[in-house]
């Protein structure tokens, strides 16, 4: 399936064809990915499409036509097309489009940058700052000087163990020896010299005095306040020691206010929380490790307050990255030590950080992560406490009833620590664009009734029933025992996304055994005839699962 990202975009062949060509707009979308990681243009497959018309074919002269207008419209831009054949049989156009070495440019000086999945332009003074971002060798990839030999043996011999051990990379990749893996992740090189790590296999790899040597290796310093703003403690990381891998299991292992907690009333009861989360603090550490300037000095603060943590790290957001596009935009800096995070299982695929710290922490009942940028630094506050345990309760019980994806949890969280919101409000909270992105966000919310509305259009406002959070029960047996025939069928569906080849008691048992049979068995056949669900099998031994577009 084919999706658009911050590496793809998809295009009309009505683009490049006949009185409609848009070869302006195509020239912009070439500057993007260049002025990025590089990407591709599939010419020939609609928005919201994954395949091209099945009777589609390109005609073969329109290959060097794409070459000669690319190059007329742009500068620095190496476009390469070819054509490709689909699963269907139809034709489509490969447009791969590599990282420039320089910045690249329209031809009537006009600069975009690919940011996440839009095309974004570069104004003012970003240009500069495009040019400073963009040398034409990678940091990482630059030469060190020290030879191969220098690596230290224990940090290797955990990161062969670490690559060995995970689960998000191919066994092709596992069954390379030390040497193979150091090229394969861009940590050695052979040079004039002979071999020798680059600047990324120093930082992760080399000993501390080649550490030490790069001038720009990352040092951590922990400082904790008292109410008045005084230090009472410090920890410091600055010996260039361990690696910024290490640096993230040491950081929350060193600093005892990390593993603190504190009870929160539950009803009769009291439920004992942590008072920082630890896969958001580990979070907060990776990306400031992983997207800091690595040309840029500075240390890394974690200011810990009596009621909040602040992360600091030097240099600014890649640009085209702000405060407020966080949740969607997405752009690595340093591309090498992102994947040797991702491929040990330190950080999430690229652009879910900051939606699993605020899914975390909303579901928890705090409030969202608060980022902000300044002139040559960047810092993320998380609270310590939580500021609504009911939130935390509706929560818990919502996600374990109905398994709540990740932005309806989001959603939800936002909306219960509020009094509620407008749809202006709302996708401005979440930055969203365009129409139907908060109806994405919401999912099935509204259908399940744990957000209400009220109005229409842009007036309408999302709130979630104050009854449910003074501890009214989510879902009573009555209530199942009477739903909805569209809500039955929508919690089979997404019990069968999560659960797929189950029988029918299962399924029943799973999202309400007090629900109906009569009424239950009628939904499951409803969704069959209507091609949303097959089945396998005969009898105690039929099995169910999504089909169509539900799957």
């Amino acid at each position: 399936m084919t999706r658009e990202d911050q590496h793809t975009d998809l295009k009309s062949l009505r683009t490049v064809t006949g009185k409609s060509a848009d070869w302006a707009a195509l020239a912009q979308d070439c500057v993007c990915f260049a002025n990025g990681a590089g990407g591709r243009l599939l010419i020939g497959i609609e928005d919201g499409q994954t395949l091209p018309p099945s009777d589609q074919v390109v005609p073969p002269e329109l290959l060097d036509r794409l070459r000669k207008r690319i190059g007329e419209l742009t500068v620095n831009v190496q476009a390469l097309p070819s054509v490709q054949q689909a699963a269907n049989g139809g034709q489509f156009i490969e447009l791969v489009i590599e990282r420039s070495a320089a910045v690249a440019s329209t031809r009537d000086g006009r600069y975009f940058l690919r940011v996440g999945d839009t095309c974004q332009p570069v104004l003012g003074d970003d240009v500069l700052r495009l040019a400073n971002e963009r040398p034409g060798r990678p940091w990482e990839a630059m030469d060190s000087g020290v030879p191969r030999s220098a690596v230290d043996a224990d940090k290797l011999a955990a990161f062969v163990q670490g690559i060995a051990a995970s689960g998000r990379v191919k066994d092709s990749v596992k069954e390379k020896g030390a040497d193979a893996l150091l090229t394969h992740y861009g940590l050695a090189a052979d040079t004039p010299k002979g071999p020798c790590l680059t600047r990324l296999g120093v930082l992760l790899l080399g000993r501390t005095q080649d550490r030490r040597a790069l001038g720009t290796a990352p040092l951590v310093q922990a400082i904790k306040y008292d109410e008045l703003g005084q230090k009472i403690n410090k920890w410091v990381w600055d010996d260039c020691t361990l690696s910024p891998v290490e640096l993230v299991d040491a950081v929350w292992r060193e600093v005892p206010d990390f593993r603190e907690s504190y009870e929160v009333a539950e009803g009769l009861y009291r439920r004992q929380v942590p008072a920082y989360d630890e896969k958001v603090v580990r979070e907060l550490l990776v990306n400031a490790l992983v997207h800091r300037p690595y040309t840029q000095q500075g240390d890394i603060y974690l200011n810990l307050h009596p009621q909040r943590l602040a992360v600091v790290n030097p240099g600014r957001l890649p640009l085209g990255v702000t405060p407020r596009n966080l949740l969607h935009a997405s752009r690595r800096r340093n591309e090498g030590l992102a994947r040797v995070f991702h491929d040990l299982g330190l950080m999430e695929r690229e652009g879910s950080g900051f939606d699993l710290m605020y899914d975390r922490l909303l579901s928890q009942g705090r409030p969202a992560p608060l980022p902000e940028e300044g002139a040559d630094w960047f810092k993320v506050t998380i609270e310590r406490r939580i500021a609504k345990p009911e939130v935390m309760r509706l929560l818990t019980q919502a996600d374990e009833r109905f398994q709540l994806t990740q932005r309806e949890r989001i959603t939800l969280g936002i909306l219960a620590q509020s009094e509620g919101m407008t749809a202006r409000e709302l996708k401005a909270v979440l930055e969203t664009e365009g129409g139907d992105d908060v109806a994405v966000w919401l999912g099935r919310l509204p259908s399940l009734a744990l957000v209400q509305t009220v109005g229409r259009t842009q007036g309408t406002r999302y709130f979630v029933d104050p009854a449910l959070l003074q501890g009214a029960q989510l879902i009573q047996p009555t209530t199942l025992a009477r739903i909805e025939p569209y809500r039955l069928k929508e919690l089979i569906r997404e019990d069968l996304r999560r659960y797929p080849d189950s029988s029918s008691a299962d399924i029943n048992q799973r999202i309400g055994a007090e629900i109906p049979l009569k009424s239950f068995k009628r939904a499951l056949d409803d969704l069959i005839i209507a091609g949303q669900v097959s089945y396998a099998g005969e009898r105690r031994w039929r099995r169910y699962r999504l089909s169509g577009p539900s799957a």
